[in-house]
C-alpha cells in the first residue's frame, strides 16, 4: 500500500461527501496504490449512514464508527493505527481534491530523505491561501506582530516583512517550493514511519492546534517541513465549527481552538519568558476568546 488517506467525519454530511466524490475522481485520473480510511466521530446528521453506502460501494473506503467524539487529534491516531500505506495524508472532510497526482510527491519524499512532511497550496473558496496552511512557529515575536497587525501593515515592504510577518512567513513567494514550520491538517502528508516516532497526534490537543505541535515535533526530529505549491487543494474552512449555525458547536470550538493556544504556548514557550509575561499572555487569548464571538 502506498498511500493511506485519514479523514475524520463529523457532522459534515454534505462536505463529507464532496470531499469522497473528489477523491475518488482523482484517483481514477491518477492511480495509485491507496486506501481511504474515515472515522465517524459520532454524527448525529446522517453521516454514518451515508458512509456506510460508501463503504458498500468504494473497496478502498474503510469506514470506523466511534461512539462518541474522540477529537481530531485522537481520532486520527486510531485512523493511522489501522493503516497499511507507507505514506499519510490526514485530509480534512472539507478539502477538496480534483486534480494531485500523489505519485509525484511520493517520488519527492523517496528523493530526499530529509523532507518530514509536506503540504500542498491550500486555497480558500475566495482564491486565497488558507494562512494556516503557510506558517512559523507561534513564537511571542511573530504572535505579538500577527495580532497587532504589524505583519499586515508591512507585508509589501522588502525585508521589513521578514522581520514582521514570521507568524504566517508572509514574505516568502506562494508560487515557489519553500521551507515552512507548519502546514495544515487541511491536508499534510508524510511517512507513517514518521508518525509512529512521534507517536501521532498529541492527545493534549483535543482540535486545533494538533499539526502545529507534530510540526514542531518533526522538526525535533531534524527533518524539514515543505511547501509544494504544483498541486492545489481546496478547503471549505470552518465549515463543521466557526461558520455552522449550531450554537453549541460554534461555542465549543472557540473553546478548544483558544485553548490550544495557550497549550502550545505552555509546552514550549512559558519556560522561556518571565512569569509575568505568560499571565499577560495567557490573559490576552482570553480576551480574543471573549470578544470573538
Amino acid at each position: 500500500m502506498d498511500l493511506s488517506i485519514i479523514i475524520i467525519s463529523f457532522n459534515t454530511k454534505e462536505i463529507t461527501k464532496k470531499c469522497l466524490l473528489s477523491l475518488k475522481k482523482n484517483f481514477q485520473i491518477y492511480p495509485l496504490r491507496y486506501e481511504v480510511i474515515i472515522i465517524d466521530n459520532s454524527s448525529n446528521d446522517g453521516s454514518k449512514e451515508m458512509l456506510i453506502d460508501f463503504e458498500k460501494n468504494w473497496l478502498n473506503l474503510k469506514l470506523i464508527s466511534s461512539k462518541k467524539n474522540l477529537g481530531y487529534g485522537r481520532a486520527n491516531n486510531l485512523g493511522v493505527s489501522k493503516a497499511k500505506g507507507k505514506y499519510i495524508l490526514y485530509l480534512n472532510s472539507d478539502a477538496i481534491i480534483s486534480n494531485i497526482d500523489f505519485s509525484d510527491i511520493i517520488s519527492l519524499f523517496e528523493s530526499h530523505n530529509d523532507i518530514g512532511a509536506l503540504t500542498v497550496k491550500v486555497l480558500l473558496s475566495t482564491g486565497k491561501i488558507d494562512p494556516a496552511s503557510h506558517r512559523g512557529f507561534p513564537t511571542l515575536w511573530h504572535s505579538l506582530c500577527y495580532f497587532f497587525g504589524l505583519e499586515k501593515l508591512f507585508a509589501k515592504i522588502p525585508f521589513v516583512n521578514k522581520l514582521f510577518g514570521g507568524y504566517h512567513l508572509s514574505y516568502l513567494n506562494l508560487n515557489t517550493i519553500h521551507q515552512i514550520d507548519a502546514g495544515t491538517g487541511a491536508f499534510f502528508f508524510l511517512r507513517k514511519k514518521t508518525v509512529d516516532k512521534i507517536g501521532g497526534f498529541d492527545k493534549d490537543f483535543f482540535m486545533y492546534g494538533e499539526d502545529l505541535e507534530m510540526a514542531y515535533q518533526i522538526e525535533n526530529l531534524g527533518l524539514k517541513i515543505y511547501y509544494y505549491p504544483l498541486w492545489e487543494v481546496m478547503h471549505l474552512k470552518y465549515s463543521s465549527g466557526f461558520k455552522t449555525i449550531d450554537k453549541k458547536i460554534k461555542s465549543n470550538t472557540r473553546f478548544h481552538f483558544y485553548k490550544s493556544m495557550k497549550i502550545f504556548y505552555q509546552k514550549h514557550y512559558a519556560s522561556k519568558n518571565f512569569w509575568l509575561i505568560n499571565k499577560l499572555v495567557y490573559l490576552f487569548i482570553d480576551l480574543k476568546r471573549q470578544f470573538s464571538k
